[in-house]
Order: C-alpha cells, then structure tokens, then sequence
C-alpha cells in the first residue's frame, strides 16, 4: 500500500532548454521537499477521473460504474454510486465534473455508457464471443452494436449520488463492440459553458499506424475515422461546446465552429479533427481550452503512408479544425490509401482538407487544418527536448492560479501562476508551461521531479490550491497496486502525519475479532498525534486508541480507516480492507503461462483455475484479451467461461511497433459476491 510521501530535496522546477526559448533566466523556485504528497484512496478501482467539490471533498470513478468520494473529515472513501455500465473494450464510466454553482443546486455532471441492449458474450458459447462487433460484413450486421454514450448529471446528496434525478444532456454516437477511443472528459469555462471531449471511436489496429481511413464497402466503419473526427455532422472526435439549461436540455452558445442551422454541421462542435483527446481544462480566466490528443502507433515515418505518431497539445482559443485523420499539423500531411488495392495516392491537402468518405455525412469541405502549439514524437523532439522520450501519451491539465487572499495552508505557490500543466500518462512525470504571445509555449519546466507520478489519470487544481491527482499505476484494466488518488500539498514549514495500519488476523467469519495497528505512523515534524478509527465505515469513531480491537459482528466487507491529526490541525488517513465471511476466490491460469511466445493472429487455449470455499461457477468466469503497448493496453476480446480460446489480433496496426504483448486477465466472482483475478503477459516470438 502506498502511504504518504514527502519528497526529498530537489529542485522542484527543473527549467529545462529555457534559454532555448530565448527566456531569460528564472528565479529559483522552492524546493520539492517544500512540497508533500499525501495518499487519500489506495484503493480506487480502475480509476478514470476525478471533481475537487468546494467543501473539499473530492469525486473520483471507476471504470466498471463506481463513483466514490473522499470525505477529508474522516478521512472515508465512501461508495456515492454504482452506475450501470456496457463494459466492452474501454466502455465505462469516463468524465466526471461538479456543476459552478454546486452549492445552490448540487449538480454532477458523468459521461459513461449505458447499458443498452447492445449484444453481450454468451457464456454457454465458449468458443464464439458474441459480444465482439463483426470486421466485415453489411449495415444490417453492424445495426445491433450501434450505440451511445451519454452526458447526464444527477443530485448529489451528502455522499449520495441519486441516480434516480439523472437528466440525460446528450447522446454521442458509438459503434459498440470494437476498439477504440471513446474516453471524455468534461469541465466549464468561466461563463457557465459546459466543455466535453469525445474520441474517433476508431479501431486503429489495421492501418499499420497510420490514418484509419477504410472505406470497403463491407468493412466495418470503426475503421473509417473520417466518419467521426473528419465529418462535420458527427460528435466524435471534437471538442463540444454546449450551455446546460435548467431543465436539462441545452443551448448553443455563440462562437462555435459552425453556426447553428448550417446543413450537414452539428453546432455543438468547437473543435474537430482530433483522434482521442482524453485530457483537456479549460482556464476559467481566459476560456481557452488546454488539450492534449493522443498519438498514431508508427514508429517511424513512411512517404507511402505518412508520418510517423505524434502527441500535440493545443490552447484551444477559437473553433479549429486540428486535421484528424487527414494532417498531424498544417504542413505534416497523412497520404491516402486505398485499403482495398493497397496502393498509395497524395498527401492530403492540410490548407483545404476534403472528406470524400462515403460514410460521411457532414461537408464535403473542411475547415483548414490549425497547428497545435506542442507535437511531439516517440525520439527527442529539437523543438521541445523537455519533453524527453518513449511513449506517447499527453494528457492536459489546468492552469493554476494563485489566490494571495486564500488562507490554505496547502496551496501552491505564485511560482505557477497562469502556466498550465501537462502530464504524461506513458512518461510518469508533471510539466509546467510558460506561454507567451498566441499562447505559444516559451518555456517547459519539470514538475516536482523527485515525486512519483504513477501513470497519472487525471489531474486537478482543488479550491484550497493544492493539486489533486488520480493515478492508474502499472497494469491493464484493474486496480492495480500502485492506483491511488492523492493531494500534492505546498507545505514548507508542516507536513502531515504519514500514517500506516495494519490488521491481525484478516481471515474469519463474524463473530470476528481484528487486532488494528498503526505502527509505523509518524509525524515528520515530530508533532503529537491524535487517533480516530472507524472501523465499518459509518461516519463514527469507534476508538481513539494507537492499537485496538474491534469484533465484527456480522459478515460483510469493511474499509477500516484511521484518521490521524497532529497538533497544528494537519491531518491524514489510511485504509484498511477487510473482508469478513467466505474468503475471496483464488484466481490464477493454468494456461497459457506468463512470458508464453505466441505470434499475432495465434488462437490461444485458456485453462482457468478457481480455488473457492463454495461451488466453483465458470460461467462467471470472464477472460479478457488486451493488447499491451509499452505502458498501456488496448482490450480487444472477452470470452467466458474455464476453458475456451481467444484469437489475438494480426496487428498491422502496430507494425514496427515496440514493447507489444499479449495480455491475458481472468476475473472470478463468486456466489458471496467475492472477487479475485489473475494475468499472464504473452511475449510476441521474435
């Protein structure tokens, strides 16, 4: 379990190439050991966003549906709600924000997909995944994996989502069943606009890296990207830009990409052409948009095909189109091709892009393509060398800014003031940015180097200044170990207490005893400590002791926390999970095994053993194939069942791509609703 952090010292911006800018030099800013991360939820699920709430509490959710709060009063993470979610390839809960005027009307705002009657795996069929879209075939084959994703928002009351005051804002369009990029995240601008980002919902696993742009007849259109981002008419693959009226339905406001009324446009669009835009925050200060989209998988570049993958990141401050699929930048054109002959024509016109798909259904004619203020590449960029090597994985976050009138004890300093920040997902690190006219990035600074930032998910900016951050850790598709919700506090002068329980046994049926300890717990500044624990989660302390004892009287699962305070009011607390009852179901694969050579496109037998004190049923047994690159992973297949088989993917998609793997997860939930899971890696045979 991750605890509290305090970094040790270094220099926490790590000004980098400034000179480069033809900056002059900055003053020194403090130090990382100023600075102190401080661990809120170990165990956050599969984390994909997060909402600061002004009183302090902080939203973060979970891809299979769960939205949790943390409650800096006790220190609890409570279950607000569970929704139902379609869970297919990256499906689930996605974007999560809190309404400007929360406290009058107590508004959230969730993007997620709705269960719908979208064709699902059946298990009595091991063999045949009835659940996977077909590749190939016709409209009326297609039809049932045509589906939705949703923009709603629900009352929340204390720590209640009340799912039953949903209002549903608006529908983007999904082709279900097939991979990818249908992520979304969701903020507000300083007026009251509502912001969504949508991806291309493309499957780019068969265009060898480059643009996805299929056009055969039979083939399924998931693998046509100008039916979404290129095409005026089509919500995926932009940035939306919306007013929520009271009553839930919404108006348009002015300054969009296309008048409302103009044939063959959709109004809400305020930027388009854009793969997965997953990461965005919109500065209320000045409204403009800071987003980072997603990259290509190709290696290097190929004058057949294109360039090679790039990550840009873009201050949004008018409607653009930012040239997805046709352009990576005004003058780095994709070349078309012919996925039926296999043969190349000419690079796309940038300066007068044209959609000539037959599955587009917006203008023939687009907007010219703008060029984002950041593009980066797999190597060493010479124009931003700050921003170093490896995958590509750019994600946006907010600016920060500096309130002298606030009395936190936690915000950050007026060093940050007005840059926005940016963060890696594939990279693990935070940088700042210096803008200067036109928005254009002057200097790039490292963000508190010497801090882990594990595969951060999402980051935010709370009402007290301090920097709250999700983080997904290493893994494909779970909770991994190193998942964690944290606050990044500027304190100079007093950290928190770093706080560490521990419980003896951990396996019985109630009535049950646990010894809790919280050895190991200290105060970095030597302050005296108070202990409040509240072992079944209700809001009540049950003791004050450094080591007590608690009997569980009633079988059931309990996240036992203890708060602890030091003398200047700093406080910090720590979770223990605790299950009472029927243990957890053991997991693991007979087959295949871990590093197995397999090559693409192999049909691999799974074997799954399931250890259990009550009846072993593999119908409840789920087996997921995810394509691993580098850091992160693509699920492309789900089977059921203890035995079965799934076929991985030829990949042309990734060809010439390093750091790929197969990677195989089997989940069990038994009849006491108890969970366990297990994963192999395949390694591709060279």
């Amino acid at each position: 379990m991750r605890r509290l952090l305090t970094a040790a010292a270094a220099a926490l911006l790590v000004t980098t190439g400034v000179t480069g800018f033809g900056s002059p030099a900055q003053a020194a800013p403090p130090p990382d050991s100023d600075f102190q991360k401080v661990t809120l939820n170990d165990f956050p699920g599969e984390p994909m966003a997060l909402a600061v709430l002004p009183d302090g509490r902080v939203l973060h959710t979970a891809r299979k549906g769960q939205v949790r709060i943390h409650e800096p009063s006790t220190g609890r993470n409570v279950l607000a709600a569970t929704i139902p979610v379609y869970l297919h390839d990256e499906e689930g809960v996605q974007g999560i924000a809190v309404d400007p005027d929360f406290k009058r009307n107590h508004w959230v705002y969730v993007y997620y997909s709705p269960v719908l009657n979208t064709p699902v795996d059946d298990p009595a069929t091991p063999s045949v995944n009835e659940g996977n879209a077909p590749e190939t075939g016709t409209a009326a084959d297609f039809a049932p994996f045509k589906g939705h994703l949703q923009l709603s928002r629900f009352k929340l009351r204390g720590n209640t989502l009340q799912l039953g005051t949903e209002q549903k804002i608006l529908q983007v369009p999904v082709d279900r069943g097939i991979c990818c990029h249908v992520g979304g995240k969701i903020d507000f601008d300083g007026r009251g606009n509502l912001f969504l980002s949508t991806g291309d919902d493309t499957n780019p696993f068969a265009s060898s890296g480059f643009t996805p742009i299929d056009e055969r007849p039979d083939r399924n259109p998931a693998f046509d990207a100008q039916r979404s981002s290129a095409n005026t008419n089509d919500l995926r693959g932009k940035l939306l830009r919306i007013t929520v009226n009271a009553n839930g339905g919404y108006s348009i406001p002015r300054g969009n990409l296309f008048k409302k009324g103009t044939p063959k446009t959709r109004p809400e669009i305020y930027a388009m052409g854009l793969r997965n835009p997953f990461r965005f925050d919109v500065d209320e200060r000045t409204g403009v948009a800071y987003l980072a989209d997603y990259s290509p998988d190709a290696n290097q570049p190929n004058a057949t095909r294109g360039p090679a993958g790039h990550g840009r990141w873009m201050a949004v401050d008018k409607p653009a189109n930012y040239g997805w699929p046709y352009c990576v930048a005004p003058d780095l054109p994709y070349v078309d091709y012919d996925f039926a002959t296999g043969v190349s024509g000419q690079p796309f016109n940038c300066a007068q892009p044209v959609n000539e798909s037959p599955h587009n259904t917006g203008l023939r004619n687009l907007p010219p393509v703008e060029k984002a203020e950041v593009i980066y590449s797999y190597g060493a960029s010479a124009q931003f060398p700050q921003l170093g090597t490896g995958g590509i994985g750019p994600m946006g976050g907010p600016a920060y800014h500096y309130d002298k009138r606030s009395r936190s004890a936690t915000k950050w300093p007026a060093d940050f003031d007005g840059k926005p920040l940016f963060y890696e997902w594939t990279r693990d690190y935070v940088k700042a940015f210096t803008l200067g006219a036109g928005n254009q990035v002057t200097a790039i600074d490292s963000v508190l180097p010497s801090i882990i930032f594990d595969n951060p998910m999402d980051i935010e900016f709370g009402p007290d200044g301090a920097l709250y951050v999700l983080e997904y850790g290493d893994g494909y598709f779970s909770e991994n170990p190193e998942a964690q919700l944290a606050r990044v506090d500027y304190a100079p002068r007093n950290k928190t207490p770093i706080v560490k329980v521990d419980a003896t046994p951990t396996v019985g049926s109630a009535p049950f005893t646990v010894n809790f300890s919280s050895a190991g717990t200290v105060d970095p500044d030597g302050d005296r400590l108070r202990y409040a624990w509240d072992f079944d989660a209700d809001g009540d302390v049950d003791s004050r002791q450094a080591n007590p004892s608690y009997t569980y009287t009633v079988n059931g699962d309990y996240r036992a926390t203890l708060k602890v305070t030091d003398s200047t009011g700093r406080s910090a607390s720590a979770e223990f999970l605790l299950h009472v009852g029927p243990v957890a179901p053991t997991v693991s694969f007979v087959t295949p095994t871990e590093g197995q050579a397999f090559e693409f496109g192999d049909t691999v037998n799974f074997e799954v053993a399931i250890v259990d004190d009550s009846p072993v049923n593999c119908a409840n047994v789920e087996v997921s194939y995810i394509l691993g690159h580098d850091q992160h992973g693509h699920p492309l297949s789900t089977s059921t069942g203890c035995t079965g088989s799934i076929t991985t993917f030829i990949d042309p998609g990734h060809a010439g791509a390093e750091n790929l793997a197969a990677v195989f997860v089997a989940e069990y939930t038994d009849a006491d609703g108890q969970t366990g899971s297990a994963e192999v890696v395949l390694t591709p045979a060279e």
